[in-house]
């Protein structure tokens, strides 16, 4: 029996998945997109991203960020500050020259707009829920068992991307090695409901035990992401709803007033993981399949947003030329735009992280130093925010439309 036949497989279909397949809207390539997770499962996934502005221009070219703005938040200020200190770096639109600095999206809206318009991708066939248990590559592509509605069936892919998360089984069955480590923290992740409303403002605290964010989302809400030890994290997430508002008002004061515990708190192991190779003949690695990081600045779900588009774009651009898509030629490319603009942000982070996360004298002082110098020279206070928001590298094509 003839299996059905696909230019490209992807497997995992999140976020970062799911932008990659619908960027190829109307490449007229065959494309598979193979996802665990049913559709109401993942709407109802209780996330939420600092969404960079190039992964917003991103979403603009691709036709649902207008859809996607009218559920977001936007913040028009960043504060970084070093646990109490008086002083504080704050920047600001006129900073890079735009209206707004960044937005706060939860993962529903996200999914929810990816998924409205992959049903206008004639070209994708959505294979959900299902499970790839079996992937053999070819000379001239692979054939991936997928288990479909109880039953194992077969397709064949001429290239598989991996969206498979950072503990990717493709990656691993490929052989491609990693580095990194663990970071002996864990992130306490909550939302907040304030008494009135609130400002606009994302903040990032650095505190020994590490960075903590707050980012605004709509309906007056706020985003914790306290990062601590792991035993302190287990202690935070045990608290009961007004404990843990008490222990929340100790730690940043009464900047936030009393507000109340929105629906459930979880907590999450933190660690840096990069891929040695994003790509092999047939294979291309994107979104956490390739790196992780500390969720500092919510540099995670970007880096995967622009690793979708860069890829889309690298693999229309052959398609154009002739050449075979699945080529190492053709991956290289790829990985030579992304590899290495992601590895500069995972170092930036895990820098930072080790930086603020401790109380050695010297260490504090030049840290603090550091703060009022970004803070008072502007040229550098902007190329800082350039640089976190991704829009100092190399744009995608669907960002500049």
């Amino acid at each position: 029996m003839q299996l059905p036949e696909f230019d490209i497989a992807i497997v995992g279909g999140g976020v970062v998945g799911t932008t990659f397949a619908c960027a190829l809207k109307d490449s007229g390539f065959r494309i598979a997109l193979i996802e665990a997770e049913l559709t109401s499962q993942a709407v109802s996934r209780a996330q939420a991203y600092s969404i960079s502005l190039l992964s917003s221009r991103i979403f603009e070219g691709m036709g649902i960020w207008q859809e996607i703005r009218s559920q977001v938040e936007t913040y028009k200020r960043v504060q970084l500050t070093d646990a109490n200190s008086p002083n504080a770096v704050k920047f600001a639109p006129n900073d890079i020259g735009t209206e707004t600095l960044g937005y706060v999206a939860e993962h529903r809206v996200l999914i929810s707009a990816l998924h409205q318009l992959l049903k206008s991708c004639s070209n994708v066939e959505l294979f959900c829920p299902a499970k790839v248990v079996k992937t053999e590559f070819q000379a001239n592509g692979a054939t991936l068992d997928v288990i479909l509605n109880g039953e194992i069936q077969q397709i064949r892919s001429h290239l598989v991307i991996a969206a498979d998360g950072s503990r990717s089984p493709l990656r691993q069955q490929a052989g491609i090695k990693t580095f990194g480590w663990q970071y002996g923290q864990a992130c306490v992740v909550a939302t907040l409901k304030l008494e009135s409303p609130h400002d606009n403002t994302a903040y990032e605290w650095f505190w020994s035990t590490g960075p903590s964010g707050i980012l605004p989302l709509t309906d007056d809400r706020y985003r914790i992401v306290w990062t601590t030890n792991r035993a302190e994290a287990e202690k935070l997430v045990a608290l009961d709803d007004r404990q843990f508002i008490e222990t929340f008002q100790q730690r940043y004061g009464s900047k936030f007033g009393t507000p109340q515990i929105e629906g459930n708190r979880y907590l999450f192991p933190i660690q840096l993981m990069h891929s040695r190779r994003y790509v092999l003949p047939q294979l291309a690695l994107i979104g956490d399949a390739a790196h992780s990081c500390h969720p500092l600045g919510g540099q995670g779900i970007n880096m995967g947003i622009r690793d979708a588009a860069a890829l889309a774009q690298v693999l229309q651009t052959a398609q154009k030329r002739g050449e075979d898509i699945a080529s190492l030629k053709v991956l290289r490319r790829y990985e030579r735009w992304r590899q290495w603009e992601n590895l500069i942000i995972l170092s930036i982070t895990d820098i930072l992280n080790r930086t603020f996360s401790n109380q050695i004298f010297p260490i504090v002082q030049l840290r603090r130093f550091s703060l009022w110098f970004v803070q008072n020279i502007p040229p550098i206070r902007s190329l800082v925010f350039r640089i976190m928001s991704g829009l100092t590298g190399r744009a995608p094509q669907l960002a500049q439309r």
